[in-house]
């Protein structure tokens, strides 16, 4: 396949990524049982500023490649690309998806979303255009603190979490199921959508999948 349209169809597959990524992020927010961690620090700050979950998203995300610099790591297309279309996806199906209050009704958005976010994270890595600005954060605390993968993440998680519970952010049962489940149900996938035609072949180090929001 010629390079340059190798490198457009692997920019398609990053954009309906990070689309379906903010979409999914969205039907946990409405499933209304408990967001990913990050989203929870998002729905905090809506309680504290005036402002939509995707533009916060947007916000927060702007402040973690901030603490990249200290951290000596470097954005790529992909980064720059979550940034900004995350939110806006987020905010474009939080006004067409209502709040679920019926248990049915929110257990079957929670588990789409889930899906979706499982499928979406494998579907914008697979290009590996460059990690997220909340991978970088992680891997910027492994580089330089010389922590392993899992505590840095354990810390960065258990932070906003935190924040995010004090502000009010919908911390409940989805948040551990999303914590735990996330990981086993991408790595399957990662195959997949790292082996199209136009996917790179050189040998690169896999990012590590994130929870936005």
């Amino acid at each position: 396949m010629a390079p340059s349209r190798a490198h457009a169809l692997r920019l398609i597959q990053l954009g309906i990524g990070l689309f379906l990524y903010g979409a999914a992020t969205a039907l946990m927010v409405r499933a209304a049982v408990g967001v990913s961690s990050w989203s929870v620090l998002t729905q905090g700050l809506e309680n504290v500023l005036p402002w939509s979950f995707g533009t916060l998203t947007v916000v927060t995300s702007f402040f973690v490649l901030l603490a990249w610099i200290p951290l000596r790591q470097k954005p790529g297309l992909g980064t720059v690309c979550n940034v900004i279309v995350i939110g806006p996806a987020a905010d474009l199906v939080l006004e067409l998806v209502p709040e679920a209050h019926a248990l049915p009704m929110q257990l079957f958005l929670f588990t789409a979303g889930l899906v979706l976010l499982a499928i979406a994270t494998a579907c914008y890595i697979g290009p590996r255009y460059g990690t997220g600005p909340r991978d970088g954060l992680m891997v910027g605390l492994h580089e330089r603190l010389g922590w392993p993968i899992w505590l840095a993440r354990t810390v960065v998680e258990v932070t906003v979490v935190v924040c995010g519970a004090l502000l009010g952010g919908d911390l409940g049962l989805g948040t551990l199921v999303a914590t735990f489940a996330i990981g086993p149900m991408v790595q399957p996938l990662m195959p997949i959508f790292a082996g199209f035609p136009w996917s790179p072949r050189e040998p690169q180090e896999e990012p590590v999948p994130e929870l936005v929001g």
